[in-house]
């Protein structure tokens, strides 16, 4: 159980009301305290303002690492809203300067790359589930859409992937000769679509489909098929194949 930073004292009738007396982590017991906590129980125990709080490491003048913590949790409501913030924004937050605005998002980048295994040839995917599960770490956080074409080999097995634009989407930008052009110079067997929705939406748009559309009649007449198109938005994401649009 985290303490009140606010002291309480008695006030003569037996009741009890805070103080504007600030205490600091350090002169909490040893047993609430976050890194001996950790340090005790393993890091599992504790909660997100806590793991936050350590990475932060000190506090300000009246305010505690905690404090700070639960003010960026509060802000940005989840830790993957946090990780998607940048410089400017962790400095906006009173107490946060160069030093742990850095340590953050040093923090959250580690974690990001712990989770993004290198893509790696021997990897096989075998359904929308799992390309999926490989690729959204790589964009959930992304601000901005980014489309990227799979190449794959005769066996359906991914051997590269390529981003083709980044910004908003529309078909005058993604168009079939920049998709197609590496796929026939690697000479792959097929494709996959894939972008990000940074609104959280999975749901196709009207251009989307019109833009998958123009790749597949294209591929069609290429002879390199496109097997799927994923759109990922946030930790969800939709499958033209599973929504019968391809």
């Amino acid at each position: 159980m985290i303490p009140h930073t606010l002291e309480p004292v008695e006030t003569g009738n037996g009741n009890y009301t805070p103080t504007n007396r600030f205490t600091p982590i350090r002169e909490w017991r040893t047993d609430e305290k976050p890194r001996e906590r950790l340090m005790m129980h393993g890091p599992e125990v504790l909660s997100d303002s806590e793991l936050l709080a350590i990475i932060v490491g000190s506090g300000t003048v009246g305010r505690s690492a905690i404090d700070i913590a639960r003010e960026l949790l509060k802000k940005h409501t989840s830790l993957n809203q946090l990780a998607r913030c940048d410089f400017s924004e962790f400095k906006n937050i009173s107490g946060i300067g160069d030093a742990k605005a850095v340590s953050i998002i040093a923090a959250f980048e580690l974690s990001r790359r712990i989770e993004i295994a290198p893509f790696s040839g021997k990897k096989i995917f075998r359904s929308p589930e799992d390309i999926a599960e490989y690729y959204i770490p790589r964009l959930r956080d992304l601000r901005i859409e980014v489309f990227k074409v799979l190449l794959l080999t005769t066996s359906n097995q991914i051997f590269r992937d390529l981003t083709i634009t980044e910004g908003i989407l529309n078909s005058s930008v993604v168009h079939p000769r920049e998709v197609f052009r590496l796929a026939i110079t690697e000479s792959a067997a097929a494709i996959i679509l894939m972008h990000n929705h940074p609104s959280g939406n999975p749901e196709p748009s009207k251009e989307d489909i019109k833009i998958t559309e123009q790749i597949v009649q294209a591929g069609k007449i290429i002879g390199i098929k496109v097997l799927d198109h994923l759109i990922i938005a946030g930790d969800k994401f939709t499958s033209f194949v599973s929504l019968g649009l391809i």
